[in-house]
């Protein structure tokens, strides 16, 4: 087995390194760090494969693995609500309904103004100018814009502007959100794999992004322009679910959220509307993800 790093992270605010529990690390190791495991990795990337785990943790049985993983990786209850109609006692029927937890009112307040407020909570790299001529790293992976977003009507729009990578793990709260006030302007479904978007998957295999399941909105807002906004599947991820279905958005709105498994959410830019903060850009430059939780800070408009 290929020796694998420990994936850190810094907490933005605190400005303290962290490394990654990884949620079933042990099996990604053997999948994309084995030969063997890599020969096997297009069967579990095939969507049934993800369909079939996502379905078990719809089953009443997968409630037992609850307090587990709650404990295990130290998450605070206190943010979260139970599902409707279930006491704080005993909160959720299923797994799934665990991992699909909402936030209280009070728990991610979103940023406000000219800032431009994370979409979810997740480990994060952030680029200030991106374009086609360039393929951006991400941790061993690539992606290009026009190859990300698969849709002519769109090429070039995005050159040249800021973006960023949201990566989503197991143990996070999994809905996404509206980081403004606007209205949907496009959107489309791209079929495709469901490899693991973990970093040492992305090692091993860099067209990950460019061939994973992806949902693609174009959103135009009020403070930050035209965005492009891409939630990637993956591994076990039994879904991505839009749960936001009007032509117009305001800030914080939901717009959806991942069924079982860590994802990703990318968002492109247009040139000259907005900007990342430099501490991100900087923590990416050195190859280390900054984590926000959904509504902090991580640019403003310009």
């Amino acid at each position: 087995m290929s020796k694998l790093r420990p994936i850190r992270f810094v907490e933005l605010e605190s400005g303290v390194v962290q490394e990654e529990r990884v949620y079933g690390g042990k099996w990604i190791k053997r999948l994309y760090g084995t030969l063997v495991g890599r020969a096997l990795s297009a069967l579990i990337a095939a969507p049934p494969f993800s369909r079939l785990y996502g379905w078990l943790q719809d089953r009443p049985k997968s409630k037992r693995k609850v307090k587990p993983f709650i404990e295990q990786f130290d998450i605070n209850m206190n943010d979260f609500l139970p599902e409707d109609g279930r006491s704080a006692e005993d909160p959720y029927s299923t797994f799934n309904k665990f991992f699909t937890r909402r936030v209280t009112d009070t728990a991610r307040p979103f940023a406000q103004g000219d800032q431009f407020p994370a979409p979810c909570d997740a480990r994060y790299f952030a680029y200030a100018a991106l374009n086609d001529e360039v393929s951006v790293p991400v941790k061993g992976a690539c992606f290009k814009a026009s190859a990300l977003l698969n849709h002519s009507d769109w090429n070039g729009v995005f050159d040249n502007g800021p973006g960023f990578i949201a990566r989503l793990c197991p143990v996070d709260y999994h809905r996404f959100h509206f980081p403004d006030a606007g209205r949907v302007l496009d959107s489309w479904r791209i079929s495709g794999a469901l490899h693991s978007v973990n970093p040492w998957a992305l090692a091993f295999r860099e067209d990950i992004f460019m061939i994973n399941e992806r949902e693609v909105t174009i959103l135009e807002t009020e403070r930050f322009g035209k965005l492009a906004y891409v939630e990637v599947g993956a591994t076990c991820v039994g879904k991505i679910q839009q749960t936001h279905h009007e032509e117009t958005f305001e800030r914080g709105d939901e717009k959806g959220m991942f069924l079982f498994g860590g994802s990703t959410v990318i968002v492109l830019g247009e040139p000259g509307k907005w900007e990342v903060d430099e501490r991100i850009l900087s923590h990416t430059d050195e190859g280390v993800e900054a984590y926000l939780k959904m509504g902090q800070s991580l640019g403003r408009a310009l």
